[in-house]
């Protein structure tokens, strides 16, 4: 599965009754359950990786993942633009990118 596949599957799930898909009823509960979904898996993941636990690092991201998507799913704002986003910053390396960053601040 790639992330387009994802975003595909989301899409489609999301136009489903909450009732029958969870995707559609984290939606309809809103941004801020969304982002609360995206910012506990996160750290599970961050704990998986701390704690070494390879297996559970895999599910978490995963995860994290899918979570991302349905956020972005709810701001109506496509992968694709967070993928032109970082196409656009492997035209330097990620150091001199940061630092370019600094001066806009």
């Amino acid at each position: 599965m790639t992330l387009d596949d994802l975003e595909a599957r989301i899409a489609t799930r999301a136009l489903a009754s909450p009732d029958e898909s969870y995707t559609a009823k984290l939606i309809a509960r809103g941004m801020e359950k969304c982002a609360q979904k995206l910012g506990e898996e996160a750290t599970e993941a961050v704990i998986a990786a701390v704690t070494g636990n390879r297996a559970e690092l895999v599910k978490e991201s995963a995860d994290v993942l899918y979570h991302l998507l349905v956020v972005l799913r709810a701001a109506n704002l496509p992968l694709s633009e967070v993928m032109a986003e970082l196409d656009s910053r492997t035209a330097q390396s990620g150091l001199a990118e940061k630092a370019s960053r600094k001066d806009q601040a």
